[in-house]
C-alpha cells in the first residue's frame, strides 16, 4: 500500500461514533489472580480512565518509588476507555492508591508475578453511537456474522503506534540503519503524544546531530539521556539504541513483526477463500480482507490454523503450506527470513511462537436504543468476551464496514 493510500485511511471521518467518552468502551481483564496471602509478589487491580497502562503504572511507581524491574503485567489496555487489569509489584507495599483516573486496590500476595499467561479473556462493554435508522438491519446482519464465524484475528492499529505511516522502526534495526531507527524513535510524531513530548521531538528534529544544543534545549529525562550517551560516545548510534527503554524497544520489535504475520493472515485468506467470501475492511495500515460464510470445511481449517510469527529464529520446512505465504511476505520487504533479527545487540530480539488466524467473540450480544448525546440517531451497546491478544475494535470496523462507513 503506498502513503497516499495510508493517508487516506486517516483522513475519513465515520459517521457512526466510537469513544466519544470513556464508559464507551468498557474492557476488564478476567484473570487467574487468587492470591495465595503468600509470596513476595503483592497483587493489584488496576481500574484506569484516560491513562495508557504504561502511564498509569509509571505514576504508581513514582508514588510509591518503585523499580520498572520490579513490576510485572499481563497486557496493555487503551488510553481511551474504561478500564480493568492486574499487575504485581516485587515486594510491594500492601495499599491502595488513588487519584484522578486511577484506582490502585491492593489484593494480596503471589508466588509468581503477574503475566499475560494469567490472562483467561477480557470482556468488552462498547456503546457505537450515531448510528442511523437506515444502518441498524446491516449493522445487525454485520453482528450475526460475526457471532456464527469470528473474524481474522489481526493485530490492530493498537499495536502499531507511530508507525501509521507505514514506516517501522524496528525495519531499520534489522537493516542495520541504527541512526535511522533512533531518529524515527525519538522525533516521529504520534497523536497521542502529549504536549512535553511534542516540544522535546520538535527540538531534536531542528537539531539532531547538534548534541550539545540538544542536551541545553531538552528538560531532564530518557530523550535527553540518550543525547548525553550520543555525545559522549561519538554518535554511537547501536550503543544509544540500546540504552532505549526496554518497553519501547520491545513495542518497536513487536510491531514490525505483527505487521508481518498480518500479511501471512491477509495472503493465506486470499488464497483459501473466494472473493465473495471476502470483504475489504479498512485497518490503519491499509484494507485488510475478512471472511464470512465461509462454509464448514473451510471454517473448521480457518477456525484450526496457526499462523507463525515470523522471526530468523523460525524453523520452516520447504514444503510446510505456510512457506509460499511466507516469501511472499518477504519479498513484499525485500528481506530473507535470515535478517530478521538485530545483529550485534543481543537485548534485542523478536519473539517466537505461533497465532491463532481465527478470533471468535463469546457471549456476542447487542442491543440497539435512542441515542441520548445524538437526538435522532441510535446507539449500539455490544457486550462480548475475547480470548487474550485479540482486539474488540476488529469487530467494530466489522460493524462499520458493514454498513457503508467512509473507508471501508
Amino acid at each position: 500500500m503506498d502513503r497516499a493510500d495510508v493517508l487516506s485511511a486517516h483522513r475519513y471521518t465515520n459517521r457512526m461514533k466510537l469513544k466519544q467518552q470513556p464508559e464507551d468502551f468498557q474492557v476488564e481483564e478476567l484473570a487467574e489472580v487468587a492470591p495465595a496471602q503468600q509470596g513476595p509478589h503483592a497483587c493489584y487491580r488496576l481500574e484506569k480512565s484516560g491513562w495508557s497502562t504504561p502511564d498509569a503504572l509509571a505514576i504508581v511507581r513514582r508514588r510509591w518509588r518503585i523499580e520498572l524491574r520490579r513490576v510485572s503485567s499481563g497486557g496493555l489496555k487503551d488510553r481511551h476507555a474504561q478500564t480493568v487489569q492486574h499487575f504485581t509489584i516485587l515486594r510491594g507495599p500492601q495499599r491502595n492508591l488513588k487519584q484522578p483516573g486511577i484506582a490502585v486496590r491492593y489484593l494480596g500476595q503471589r508466588a509468581e508475578p503477574f503475566t499475560a499467561q494469567d490472562i483467561r479473556a477480557n470482556r468488552f462493554r462498547i456503546t457505537l453511537r450515531a448510528v442511523a435508522d437506515s444502518e441498524v438491519p446491516a449493522a445487525i446482519q454485520a453482528l450475526t456474522e460475526v457471532r456464527r464465524d469470528g473474524v481474522p484475528n489481526y493485530f490492530d492499529d493498537q499495536r502499531f503506534g507511530p508507525a501509521g505511516d507505514g514506516q517501522f522502526i524496528a525495519k531499520h534495526l534489522v537493516l542495520g540503519r541504527f541512526e535511522e531507527a533512533l531518529r524515527q524513535a525519538l522525533t516521529a510524531p504520534y497523536e497521542h503524544d502529549r504536549a512535553g513530548q511534542k516540544r522535546e521531538k520538535a527540538v531534536l528534529r531542528a537539531n539532531w546531530g547538534d548534541w550539545a544544543k540538544c542536551q541545553a534545549k531538552l528538560p531532564p529525562g530518557h530523550a535527553r539521556n540518550l543525547v548525553e550517551y550520543l555525545a559522549q560516545h561519538a554518535g554511537d548510534f547501536r550503543g544509544a539504541v540500546v540504552q532505549l527503554r526496554p518497553e519501547l524497544r520491545g513495542l518497536y520489535l513487536s510491531a514490525y513483526q505483527s505487521h508481518l504475520w498480518n500479511r501471512l493472515l491477509t495472503y493465506w485468506l486470499e488464497t483459501h477463500c473466494r472473493s465473495d467470501q471476502l470483504r475489504k475492511v479498512q485497518l490503519q495500515l491499509g484494507k485488510a480482507p475478512f471472511h464470512h460464510n465461509l462454509g464448514a470445511e473451510r471454517q473448521a481449517e480457518l477456525a484450526a490454523l496457526q499462523l507463525p510469527l515470523p522471526s530468523a529464529r523460525l524453523k520452516i520446512a520447504d514444503d510446510d503450506s505456510v512457506q509460499p505465504l511466507l516469501a511472499a511476505v518477504l519479498a513484499e520487504e525485500e528481506l530473507q527470513l535470515s535478517q530478521l533479527e538485530v545483529k550485534g545487540v543481543r537485548e534485542l530480539f523478536f519473539s517466537k511462537g505461533e497465532r491463532a488466524a481465527l478470533c471468535m467473540p463469546a457471549n456476542l450480544t447487542w442491543d440497539f436504543q435512542p441515542d441520548e448525546r445524538h437526538p435522532g440517531r441510535q446507539q449500539a451497546v455490544l457486550s462480548f468476551e475475547l480470548p487474550r491478544g485479540c482486539y474488540a475494535t476488529l469487530l467494530v470496523k466489522r460493524v462499520q464496514q458493514a454498513t457503508g462507513e467512509p473507508g471501508a
